[in-house]
């Protein structure tokens, strides 16, 4: 190997096992090495660059965008509602998964996932289930459907493209079928058996900030005259409260932690400090004769019509790095900030001293349209009332249904490529306010988008320094001794595995021509090992990256990047055996 392939292999071999370590971004770990590889020179810049203008994670984006769109006005919220039914048995998970198979073979698959993953991530949070045990098996499930018939994948298009260039006929629409039938229909079944066994149970990012908003640590100050003024701690209703404990009384420099004396006798200008869970310790503010040490704040926002809220500070959100002066948060958001929480640690500090971090998620006490206001924004993760919210309903839904119906349909029939009709799509809901500006922002998951952009590099990379050839060649060979079978097999294992690196249309045009040189050599049919090449690197089971399905349920599904080995190894093995017995028999 030359120089540039063997830095090409050390940065792909670190950068995968930063990903796998899963402590740090995967689309900082996957830039990173882009970067890396671009000043060692082993790519262009052009080359570094190539998947930012490229049509994939473009499109993704404007798929991000139609789903939020469905989303919002809960265009697919029934039908998902009874697919999904109560979500706990296998078979449940088969009204699912086969519907959704047998329709991505019609219909393109990227933008089917796209629009059933956030009702799937909300009705599994309205019944305690994690949305993580269903979406990984959507993505496989639509994968294999997409490989039945020419107009499920644009890898089935590319591969009918080469063919047409090579100079016989393209696919024909149910050419591919009888390969990838059997092993869509085994696949989805193994998929059934294994998910609820090899799925790891994973929380989405929303329900991990809500689970780390269940305690608070408040302090208040017990009034002169007040009913707890100079009572003992046992006979006041502050001992004993559910989900609500006094852990710290301080009076001036004495410090009184843990709180075990019950005949302490109270007096004015002690700071009481409670932890509890957050609907029980709102219920403190309502004492007469405590004050909370925020009370100057809330004295400003407390006004009939104003209620309790949750939010979380996003990671993009100007808040983080600064106090509440320093952004001014009574004029901005017109709230008060009243306790704030942070994993791992008890906030006993006045949020007034308080700098914030990404995720800190702060008691605020606001109007009713504050969530309305600040639930789209990039300041806060998670915006939730207190009470709960409400299903978002809209009457817009048959909008966004023919919308999405006329954008698979031109898409499907060669009129316009998905990235143009996902684009006119997108701009067709913005222009007549179905989504406002600030909803398609925020829509879209731009560490998914730098994540699929990035991961060009690193293909180019291979293809520039001969890796990829070279692997190819190198499983070809390994299985070569095998006869006709193993030939196959080493071909579909190759472009598989490089589907996982570059892209399952890049892998395909670079196996292509080894694999037509090696079926006529072998005495195979040059027309079903192209057909099972398109099948195999469709086959995308492995990474987050390898498939545009996997990488939008990546985020929702709250996955770590090596989650997709634990599924995925078996049904591709089971995939690629099942499409060399169909090539070998046909």
């Amino acid at each position: 190997m030359t120089g540039d392939a063997w830095i090409t292999v050390v940065v792909l071999v670190l950068a995968f096992g930063l990903l796998a370590w899963d402590r740090l971004s995967p689309s900082a770990v996957v830039l990173t090495a882009a970067v890396t590889l671009l000043v060692t020179d082993v790519i262009t810049s052009r080359q570094a660059l190539s998947g930012f203008a490229n049509p994939a994670p473009i499109t993704v984006a404007a798929l991000y965008v139609l789903a939020r769109a469905a989303e919002k006005t809960a265009l697919l919220t029934p039908m998902t509602a009874r697919l999904l039914g109560e979500g706990r048995t296998a078979r449940d998970l088969a009204r699912l998964l086969v519907p959704v198979a047998a329709a991505s073979a019609l219909l393109n698959n990227t933008p089917l996932v796209a629009m059933l993953t956030p009702d799937i991530v909300s009705l599994s949070q309205r019944r305690e289930l994690p949305a993580s045990r269903f979406l990984m098996p959507l993505s496989f499930a639509a994968i294999l459907g997409g490989t039945i018939t020419v107009l499920g994948t644009s890898t089935n298009l590319v591969v009918s493209g080469l063919l047409e260039d090579s100079g016989v006929a393209p696919l024909g629409l149910f050419e591919v079928t009888p390969i990838a039938l059997p092993a869509a229909v085994l696949g989805v079944a193994l998929i059934i058996v294994l998910a609820r066994r090899l799925v790891p149970l994973r929380s989405t990012v929303q329900e991990q900030a809500a689970e780390s908003v269940r305690e608070f640590v408040v302090t208040m100050v017990v009034l002169p005259g007040g009913q707890y003024d100079g009572r003992r701690l046992g006979e006041s209703d502050l001992i004993g409260r559910r989900n609500v404990f006094l852990v710290q009384l301080a009076r001036g420099d004495q410090v009184f932690s843990p709180v075990v004396d019950l005949d302490l006798v109270m007096q004015e200008g002690d700071r009481l400090t409670f932890v509890g869970e957050v609907r029980q310790i709102v219920g403190l503010y309502r004492l007469v004769g405590l004050r909370s040490t925020a009370q100057d704040h809330l004295d400003v926002v407390a006004e009939p019509g104003h209620g309790l809220h949750l939010a979380v500070v996003g990671r993009d959100s100007p808040l983080a790095g600064h106090t509440l002066s320093d952004v001014n948060f009574l004029t901005r958001y017109q709230a008060a900030v009243l306790a704030i929480h942070r994993d791992g640690q008890r906030m006993t500090l006045d949020p007034r001293d308080v700098r914030f971090r990404p995720g800190d998620a702060l008691l605020v006490l606001a109007s009713d349209q504050f969530r309305d206001n600040w639930s789209e924004g990039r300041d806060f993760l998670l915006v939730a009332d207190l009470d709960g919210d409400s299903p978002h309903m809209s009457r817009r839904a048959g909008f966004v249904a023919a919308i999405t119906v006329v954008m698979v349909g031109v898409a499907a029939l060669g009129i316009l490529s998905i990235l143009e009709a996902a684009l006119l799509a997108a701009g067709a809901l913005v222009a007549t306010r179905t989504l406002t500006s600030n909803e398609v922002r925020d829509a879209i998951d731009f560490d998914v988008i730098i994540l699929i952009a990035a991961s060009f590099a690193l293909g180019a990379a291979m293809e520039t320094t001969g890796l990829a050839e070279g692997v190819a060649r190198g499983i070809v060979g390994m299985f070569n001794p095998l006869g006709d079978a193993g030939v196959v097999f080493g071909l579909l294992l190759a472009v598989s595995l490089l589907t996982e690196l570059i892209t399952n249309n890049a892998a395909v045009v670079v196996v292509f021509p080894i694999a037509m040189s090696v079926a006529t050599n072998g005495g195979l049919d040059n027309r079903a090992v192209a057909v099972a090449l398109a099948v195999a690197a469709s086959s995308s089971f492995l990474t987050p990256i390898g498939y545009q399905t996997n990488t939008i349920v990546y985020g929702p599904g709250g996955y770590r990047f090596t989650d997709y080995l634990r599924l995925g190894i078996p049904v591709k093995i089971v995939t690629l055996a099942l499409v060399t017995a169909a090539v070998v028999l046909l």
